[in-house]
């Protein structure tokens, strides 16, 4: 018998969703959660059960307490099943763990099927919006600049969004020699601000997308 869990505080879908799988398999356990407490527990008495989530209606605090309720249920399979979700929120997501599916509540009935059949036998379903996304946010390889191995280095803390303060203290340098970094760094770049210069230390490979979207 499956189990699938439903975290979605919206009535209509929930009991949507309720519909739905019952109709599509007699032998199948439905269970519901309105809070994280709760669906904790879901997840402890059934381990192996799908849940079907619309994270903007539920009461996490942030995506990693997401990933670590996920990662502490290995035998769960999750499908995030929202009206809509920010592109940086899918990347972090899809990029760190890859084995959570993605339907949007707009999407056809046979779409949210096809991601409930792939929950529950342990196959990943992305939908067009979450492949598009994941998609755009590879960035391409970049040209080799002439950063010195310092200014790479203070790069990688800019684009972790760290500030001239926090760097200096961290590397035990004075917040000017830190300063004249950045200024060198942006001049020889031919970039204005720590959003671009972000971009470059992803497109060249300084930091990791992981770490960046963490």
């Amino acid at each position: 018998m499956h189990t699938y869990i439903i975290a979605d505080n919206q009535d209509i879908t929930r009991e949507g969703l309720i519909s739905i799988l019952r109709s599509q398999n007699m032998e199948s356990r439905v269970e519901t959660a309105h809070t994280r407490t709760e669906l904790q527990a879901r997840l402890r008495s059934y381990p192996e059960s799908v849940v079907i989530l619309d994270y903007t209606l539920f009461d996490f605090v942030s995506v990693n307490q997401l990933l670590n309720m996920k990662m502490g249920a290995k035998a769960s399979g999750w499908i995030l099943f929202s009206d809509e979700l920010e592109e940086h929120f899918l990347r972090q997501i899809l990029l760190v763990d890859p084995g959570i599916s993605v339907v949007m509540k707009h999407n056809p009935l046979q779409n949210i099927l096809d991601a409930i059949t792939c929950a529950t036998y342990g196959e990943t379903y992305l939908c067009e919006t979450a492949e598009s996304v994941l998609k755009d946010g590879i960035p391409q390889k970049k040209e080799e600049d002439n950063l010195t191995a310092s200014e790479k280095s203070i790069l990688r803390e800019i684009a972790l969004g760290k500030t001239t303060k926090e760097i200096a203290f961290e590397k035990n340098l004075s917040f000017h020699t830190v300063n004249t970094h950045r200024r060198n760094i942006f001049r020889k770049l031919a970039v204005n601000n720590a959003h671009e210069a972000t971009k470059y230390a992803l497109q060249s490979g300084l930091l990791d997308l992981m770490e960046y979207y963490i």
